[in-house]
This record gives C-alpha cells, structure tokens and sequence, in this order.
C-alpha cells in the first residue's frame, strides 16, 4: 500500500471512530423508559386517572404527553393536566414539566353499550438530568370498567356542551357530533388542535384549513400527521382520519411581556361511513398565547402558499433547502447537491488562496514533478480539507455550538497562520529547506522510495489548515450541514454533506494537480523561477490572512510594498540565453510596479481599498468620499436585550428590521458592505427600514447568545423582520448577496 493509501485509510477509521464511538458509550448508565417512568390507571366516576411515578433524576414534558382512546366506541375529553414545573433545556427550550408523582384525570364518555375494558394509547416524552433524552413513546394499555346499566354520565360530552345522539337509531350524528374540534392549551409558537371523530365517521385531510385576523400575528398550516388513505366517491383517492385528529398550528408573534388574545378560523368536512357527506363545517375559537420574551416565526414547511406574494410558491433560504434535502429520504440526492454547493463555493474568492497554496507544494517537489505524483499530493490536500471539514464541523456544533470558522480566526491562531506562509514563501526563495528530522525520513523513505519523506502528511495538513482559516466565510451548504447535525443530531448525515461539500470545493485543486505535468516547467533553471513566483504568492496569502488583524493602512502599504519588489523582480527576470526576458513578462512587471506606486498614493490619500487605490482623489458623485457618505448607516447591537428593544421600537413606528450579522475576519461581509450595500437599488430598498448590525468579532458570550437565539453559526447571516416585529425566518440570507439579487429579496421579505 503506498503512503497516500494508508494516510486516506488512517483518516477514514479516525473519522470512524471518532462520529461512532461517543453515539454507543454509557448506554448502559440509564433506565429504559418502562423503569424511569411507570404508571397505573384508574376509574373514578366519568374519569380515567393515569397516576405516573417518575423515577428520580428523570423528568416528563407536559407538550409531549397525551391521552387517546383505543376503543371505537370511547371518546375521551381534554385531560385535565395539573400545573408542572418550568425547565430550561437545550432540546425543547423553556417547557413544563413534571416530576415525582402526578396525576391526570381524563373525561370520557361511552355512548350505548358499556364494554369491560377501556383501551387506551399513552403518549409520553422525557429526559434524564445526566443528559439523554428519549425518544417519543405511545404505550398501549387497558382499565377496567365497572359495571353500569348505562354509560357513564358527563365526561366530554358535558365538556362540549351537548350530549351525543344514542347509537344504533340508524340516524346519522349532527355535525357538532361527528366531528367534535377543540383547542388545546397554546405554546408561545403553536396552538394545538383536537378533533374527537365519532365512530363511523372520518375527515378529509385536505379539506381542514385555518385563518386569523388578528393582527401582529401570523399563522402556518397546520401540521398535521399522515393520514390514512380512502377512495371514496365523494373526492376520489385522498387521505383521512378515524377516531382522533390531533393538530399543531405554528404561530409567529412578536416578542410580548402580556398574554396575546388570538381569533381562529378553523373549517374542516368529512363524511359517514354510511353514505353521508357534511358541507364544510367552520368554527371560531379564541385561545390565549401566553407571554414571551422571544420572538417567534414560522418554520419555512409550515408558511402558508403564496404567502409571499399572490399565489407563487412560498419563499425558503437556500440553507434551509439544503438542510430538508438533507433530512429527506434519497440520501445520495443530497449528498450530491452538496457537492454541487462546494463546487459552487469553490469559485469565491475565500477559496481562490488554497490553489496558490496547493500548487506552491507541488512546485516545491523540483524536477520529482510528474502527473501522478501531482494529483496524489492534490488528492491528499484535498482529503485532509473534506476530513478536517466533517470532523472538525460536526466536533465544534456538537462540543461548542459554533462553526469552527469562528474558533479558528481568534488572532493567536491567525498569526501563527500568518507566520507560516511566511516561512513557506522564505524557503521558496532558497533560504532553507523545510524537511523532517533525518531519522524519520529515512522510515518514511523505506515506506514508499517515491515519496518524499514527510510529503504527503505535511500535505494533509495544510490541507486541513487551509479548510479552516482560509475559508473563513461560510456559505449555506456548511450552514446546512451544520444546522442538521446541530437540531437532529444526525451526525453521520450532517458530518458526509461536510464532506461531500469539501470534495467539490476541491475539484479545481484536483484539475491544478492532474494538469501539473503539462501546466509547470520541467527541472532546469526556470523551476527555481516558478518557486520563486509561488512565494511571492505566499507572501500574498500572508498579507490576505493577517489583513483583518492589521490597520487598512498597514494592510495597503504590505500590498504596495509587494507590488513594487515583486513587480521589479518580473521586469529584471533573464531569458535562457542570459538575455533579458521577452517583453510581455517585462511590461508585466512594470505594470506590477506602476500599481504598487498607486498603492503609495493612494495610502497617502486616504484610501483604504486595494482594488481601488486612487478612490479618495476621485472626483465626482463616484469618488470615494461620496461613496462613505452614502454608505448605509447600521445602528450597532450588541445582546439579545438590545436586539429586542430596537425591534420594539421599529415595531412601535411600523418600521421593518434588517439585522446583518458582521465580523472583522468576515470576507464576505466585507465585500456586502463595499459591493452591496453601496447600491443605489439596494439602498432605495432599504430606505424605510431600521438597520442593525451585529458584531459577532470577538465571539463572546454575548455574541455567542445572539448567535444561539437566531441558530446560526457566524455571518455573514441577514435576517428580516417585519412591521409586526416577526423575523420572516423563510427569507434568512447566508453569505453574499451581488446588489440587483439582494434588492429584489429585500424587496419580497419586507412585501411578504
């Protein structure tokens, strides 16, 4: 097996090992959920008790519980739930919950004949304190009845007000009967919804819908469960539900100290088995949201058609496209669309530095350049980012809740980054050669006599440090990716779209190490020249790198310092013959130092931008001091406490929010602001909106916080509030955006 082979299988068991082993460890610690959380059940009068003993150190949430009839001819009421406890977690958030000993009484009530037993589904969710957190679980069971010479009195038919009809009159129910439809106790974000389906009767999925008026509110569809599926003659092939339906409407609000009255619109329709359909049936309800101190959206499944705008589809971000096709069955498809999006991705100028990179290693093998042994160091390089990006990402959400672009720009860590492309473009210019202790040459050598010793994992390596500082912009593939391990804790799928997106942004890497036999000179003098070349362009890296930690005007003259030297060398470069060098190469080099001069000027001027060196001497509405004064004014936020109360306040003047998310080490947000914001359309876009930003630079425990509230991993990141102070999560934006794409998407967020 050649080098190459063993380090690719080294970090294939590595990775292995490292997203498996923590999923199976400490199984053994916790009590199956029959142990932690046990019950009996009872009948009192009209009312079934399910009395739960929760084990010590383990909890029940209230949202997850719930009681259902299993016997057709049963319907049961609203259990009547006793007030928990408020918990704090990081699955569910701030929910109720129970612990110790609890009991819940149910109302039911059984039309016509009594039967022995009652058969009941117990729904039911929970967690340990030490960490686990169970999955949903529906446990059947059964209580007897007592004896009785008629059904017991009251329970839900008291609740709704109406008694139901006798069965086995051969009259078909009253509508209210059929399908009685109740609201539970509402969340913060969703309203839950309960039909109690009388036995022989059904409704039609696609005919229930719900609407509000009430205004700084917004709705979603419904979510409701699979339905079973029916031909009937009525509709045709379509789904329906038996027995109960319940529901859960997802709410968008505006942060709020008081509870919100909300009025609901609900209409549905089903049918009897019999032969009889019901015309659509409509009921008003009004639930009470209780107060909240964040405020809520919809997620991007549950926006209602058309509801950004006439009746086109509704808006998604593109991460949370990404993110669903993650999630989704066809695990292939969406590994492929990940690589896509890297290949994408490998075009920005966050990823441009690594081909310099990648093609000064391979420069620096000298006359050992050959077509195989190029790609196999471009294959290696290429591994050591995709591996390093799906361990290092999936690590970093799981241990520490951020992206590790964020970790890895911390200053210490960019200059060491810094200081190593410079000792990388030093040994290009002959000052010394990099190589390893000769004791462990020579065993890396009696490994593979084609190789070089330390070659092939020095490569790895850059390739790993280059996935995590030079790109230090993220995108919405990484978001995605990101987002899933994060929420579902789906490893595996969210650490192989990582990868998957690090193989595309490495197939130009790949093309520059399978072309390097025809691309590069052969030995003989002018390679000594092309490794001189590829360190100027480490010295270029270095200077790209450490910009974000250095004043602009240090950053210009390091470029024009470059500019001039590198300029002057191209221009005194001699042909094979000793002669001076063609003339294209020689006007090169001029130009090159022409353009370092205007980098003095411009410095001494002013001017902070290296593409536009000359911009402060401008004249005209285009200079560069026209371009600042019409450069978009951010108000700066730092906690949640100021975001919520600038959003109060833009809500209180009908105002609608633009919050960008900013940091110093940022590329894209950098080019957003000199690129997109500086529009004329864009600015026009924006004109009646409050705009704030977010500097997430130091990445503290108040940017941490910030970042936590809207679930995302670093900027560049725009979310868009609305008038009623509700962030249209659906139109979120993640990376840069030219300024024609970007107005028209502020144009819809703001319109929807």
């Amino acid at each position: 097996m050649t080098m190459i082979g063993r380090v690719w299988a080294i970090c294939v068991v590595l990775l292995a090992q490292l997203l498996l082993v923590p999923a199976a460890s400490a199984k053994d610690d916790f009590l199956p959920p029959e142990r932690a959380y046990r019950y009996t059940t009872r009948v009192e009068g009209d009312r079934v008790i399910v009395a739960w003993n929760i084990e010590p150190g383990y909890y029940l949430y209230k949202k997850k519980m719930g009681v259902v009839s299993a016997t057709s001819t049963a319907q049961l009421g609203e259990p009547l739930w006793p007030k928990g406890e408020d918990h704090t977690d990081e699955y569910f958030g701030t929910q109720e919950i129970y612990r110790g000993k609890v009991e819940v009484p149910v109302p039911f009530t059984i039309p016509g004949v009594r039967p022995e037993k009652l058969a009941l589904e117990l729904r039911l969710q929970g967690c340990a304190d030490a960490g686990l957190c169970y999955p949903p679980q529906k446990w059947k069971t059964e209580v007897a009845l007592p004896a009785a010479g008629k059904s017991a009195g009251g329970g839900l038919s008291s609740l709704l007000g109406k008694k139901p009809p006798a069965a086995g009159t051969g009259d078909f129910l009253p509508p209210d009967a059929a399908f009685r439809f109740g609201a539970g106790l509402p969340q913060p974000d969703s309203i839950p919804l309960t039909w109690v389906i009388a036995d022989g009767y059904y409704l039609y999925k696609d005919k229930i819908s719900v609407e509000s008026t009430t205004p700084n509110v917004q709705i979603g569809k419904p979510v409701l469960p699979q339905g079973k599926p029916k031909h009937d003659e009525s509709f045709g092939d379509t789904e329906v539900y038996y027995e109960v339906l319940e529901a859960t409407l997802p709410v968008a609000r505006a942060a709020s100290s008081e509870a919100q009255s909300v009025q609901l619109k609900v209409t549905y329709q089903g049918c009897a088995e019999g032969g009889l359909c019901y015309n659509p049936i409509t009921k008003e309800a009004v639930v009470e949201l209780p107060p909240t101190n964040v405020a809520t959206s919809l997620p991007a499944d549950a926006r209602p058609a058309g509801a950004a705008g006439g009746s086109a589809a509704p808006m998604v971000a593109e991460q949370d496209k990404l993110a669903a096709a993650l999630q989704g069955d066809n695990l292939l498809y969406a590994l492929l669309t990940f690589f896509v999006a890297g290949l994408v991705l490998s075009l920005t100028p966050c990823v441009l530095p690594m081909i310099p990179i990648l093609s000064g290693i391979i420069v620096g093998q000298g006359e050992n350049v050959t077509r195989a042994r190029s790609f196999s160091l471009a294959f290696t390089y290429v591994q050591g980012m995709a591996l390093t990006y799906a361990a290092a990402g999936a690590i970093f959400v799981l241990a520490f809740k951020q992206a590790p672009q964020a970790f890895f720009q911390q200053p210490w860590i960019v200059t060491l980054m810094v200081l190593l492309f410079v000792a990388l473009s030093l040994a290009m210019f002959g000052l010394y050669e990099i190589q390893m202790p000769s004791a462990l040459q020579t065993r890396l050598s009696d490994a593979s006599n084609r190789q070089r010793s330390g070659t092939y994992v020095g490569t790895f390596v850059m390739g790993a440090l280059s996935a995590l500082v030079v790109t230090a912009c993220v995108a919405p593939a990484i978001i995605a990716a990101l987002s899933v391990i994060s929420q579902s804790r789906q490893v595996l799928r969210g650490a192989a779209a990582l990868y998957a997106t690090g193989l595309g942004m490495g197939v130009p890497l790949l093309i520059v190490g399978a072309s390097a036999g025809d691309l590069l000179p052969k030995a003989g003098p002018w390679m000594d020249t092309v490794k001189q070349l590829f360190g100027v362009m480490f010295l270029g890296v270095a200077i790209y790198l450490g910009a974000p930690l250095l004043p602009a005007a240090l950053t210009m003259l390091l470029w024009a310092a470059l500019a001039i030297v590198s300029g002057f060398w191209i221009f005194s470069l001699k042909a094979r013959d000793g002669g001076p060098a063609p003339a294209p190469l020689r006007g090169l080099g001029l130009i090159v130092v022409v353009y370092g001069m205007l980098l003095l000027i411009g410095t001494a001027s002013g001017s902070r931008d290296p593409l536009q060196p000359l911009d402060r001497l401008s004249v005209g509405t285009g200079g560069g001091a026209a371009a600042q004064e019409h450069a978009l004014a951010f108000e700066r936020i730092k906690t949640v406490a100021d975001l919520d109360r600038a959003v109060a306040s833009a809500t209180a003047a009908g105002k609608p929010v633009l919050l960008d998310f900013y940091a110093d080490w940022c590329v894209s947000c950098k080019e957003m602001e000199k690129f997109t914001f500086t529009d004329a359309a864009v600015q026009a876009a924006l004109a009646g909106a409050v705009l704030l930003q977010a500097d997430v630079t130091a990445n503290d425990e108040a940017d941490k916080a910030l970042l936590a509230r809207f679930e995302i991993f670093g900027p560049p990141t725009l979310a868009f509030f609305g008038r009623d102070g509700v962030e249209r999560k659906n139109f979120r934006l993640v990376g840069f955006a030219p300024a024609p794409r970007f107005a028209d998407h502020v144009k819809a967020a703001f319109a929807s």
